[in-house]
């Protein structure tokens, strides 16, 4: 096979960006422009490089990572930041914790290198310059001396420079005045020299939300039946029940992920109307989100670690049950409410919440019962004035209708919605909702009418201008004529 080498355009000019092996043992490096390693190797193979498509591999490569550790951030564009701090006793020391990474990284075909240590700087100045190691606390400054000053990772034309000026290493570089440094280099170099050394916290962003609780459980053979994921779904629910119940909480989110022997991970996450405890109802919301997957659920060669982990949780007193029946009732609901959501989506199962305003559309919106109550919006009565009922299907948007009147300030006789005519039999109003001038000055007030058609149909409709001050001094926006519109449908 032939040698392998990738290339990009940098600065109008295409140059080497990666290596293979073969390559790199031939003499090439990334950096080298195009035209010369073609020169150099005839017959390298060379394609050019796809850095979504490596963004990509490495978003994948944290996931699974996420075995380890739930902080893992990324170090684009080929690194990864772990923090294990607490985790590493659970694989037998840090030792063993990197041999296994890296063993199973290389048998995914990677060719990775691992440092650890106290402070995160420290650990990336190190990964990638000699053997994998580790340092001890207290012993970052020597660890870091003998590397080359492009191990602190500055600007690219920086290190060249020092190098220029006898300053190959970061231990030349530590003994000269911090003063000259920061005059001639600037502050960041500083900066970078004090993290590599451990002397500054160099924060790092992991990439998704640390639950409150999880649980794992390790396979020695992996599974890929549904059936076999919910039995170890169970038991690590009856896991965290205690935890949850010594908390007082119940859970509200709860995400399960499915860690595959080739790397990849499936994450399936569940939201419940209600604080959850009860492992079999979790079971229940699991197994209706699998069986809403349907074919996307694709186990592969199996899995070989579970881990169920509660993202959100609420507090859950303890209930007195009676025997009328009452609260089994309420729980049966919500058990539902809680299963449709996993099979369809929370997004599918929606309730309506009350909103600060008495203008029809905005009176009201839509939430996912799994949200939970907002700011106590639920709680609150409709806006709407007593003995003035509402339509049971309000639309988005009110839609311009063709009416005919006998007086211009009075109810429609007929009016055509659609292209269908329809000839008012009953009429009730007008019932007057005011503009709300705060948000937008230029709108008017509204006059509603509760009509029925000739057929029996109920309609909500209202009218929008009247140019006359003199017939209704309150109106805001003058038309040439009124303008009526159809607001909703009565059941």
């Amino acid at each position: 096979m032939a040698p392998l080498a990738l290339y990009e355009t940098v600065a109008n000019a295409n140059r080497i960006a990666a290596v293979c092996e073969r390559a790199e043992a031939g003499g090439l490096s990334p950096g080298v422009g195009l035209a010369e390693a073609r020169a150099r190797f005839p017959g390298l193979a060379i394609i050019l490089a796809d850095p979504t498509a490596d963004a990509r591999l490495l978003t994948a490569l944290a996931d699974w990572c996420d075995r380890y550790t739930p902080l893992v951030a990324l170090d684009p564009p080929h690194g990864l930041v772990l923090d294990i701090s607490g985790c590493a006793h659970l694989f037998g020391g840090e030792k063993a914790l990197m041999d296994d990474i890296l063993a199973r990284l290389f048998q995914q075909g990677f060719a990775a290198s691992a440092a650890i240590a106290s402070h995160a700087g420290t650990a990336l100045a190190l990964v990638g310059h000699g053997n994998d190691r580790i340092v001890a606390a207290g012993e970052e400054s020597a660890a870091i001396a003998p590397l080359p000053v492009a191990a602190l990772r500055v600007e690219a034309s920086l290190p060249a420079m020092l190098r220029r000026l006898g300053l190959k290493t970061i231990g030349s570089l530590s003994s000269l005045p911090r003063a000259g440094l920061a005059r001639r280099f600037g502050e960041d170099l500083l900066t970078r020299l004090d993290e590599a050394a451990g002397r500054v916290f160099r924060p790092i962003s992991p990439r998704r939300p640390i639950p409150a609780l999880a649980a794992e459980r390790r396979l020695f053979e992996p599974v890929s039946r549904i059936e076999d994921v919910e039995r170890v779904l169970l038991l690590l629910a009856e896991r965290l029940r205690d935890d949850l119940a010594r908390r007082g909480v119940g859970a509200r989110r709860l995400e399960l992920s499915l860690f595959r022997v080739d790397g990849k991970v499936n994450r399936l996450a569940v939201g419940a109307s209600r604080p959850v405890r009860e492992p079999c109802h979790i079971q229940r919301l699991f197994r209706e989100r699998m069986k809403g997957l349907g074919e996307e659920f694709d186990a592969g060669y199996g899995y070989d670690l579970v881990k169920l982990a509660v993202f959100e949780a609420a507090p859950m007193p303890d209930v007195q049950t009676d025997l009328s029946g009452a609260d089994a009732a309420l729980g049966a609901l919500g058990g539902l409410i809680d299963r449709l959501g996993a099979r369809l989506g929370e997004a599918s199962v929606l309730r309506i919440e009350v909103a600060d305003s008495h203008w029809p559309e905005r009176a009201e919106r839509w939430r996912p019962v799994s949200a939970g109550e907002a700011h106590g919006c639920a709680a609150r009565q409709s806006l709407a004035p007593a003995g003035a009922p509402r339509p049971v299907r309000l639309l988005a948007l009110p839609e311009p209708i063709e009416a005919s009147f006998e007086v211009p300030d009075g109810a429609p006789l007929q009016f055509r919605w659609r292209r269908a005519l329809h000839v008012v039999r009953r009429a009730e109003g007008p019932e007057r909702i005011g503009a709300e001038w705060w948000r937008d000055a230029g709108e008017a007030a509204r006059d509603y009418y509760r009509i029925e058609d000739a057929d029996g149909r109920r309609f909500w409709l209202f009218r929008a201008g009247w140019a006359d001050p003199v017939v209704d001094p309150e109106w805001q926006l003058p038309a040439p004529q009124p303008a009526w519109y159809l607001h909703g449908i009565f059941a």
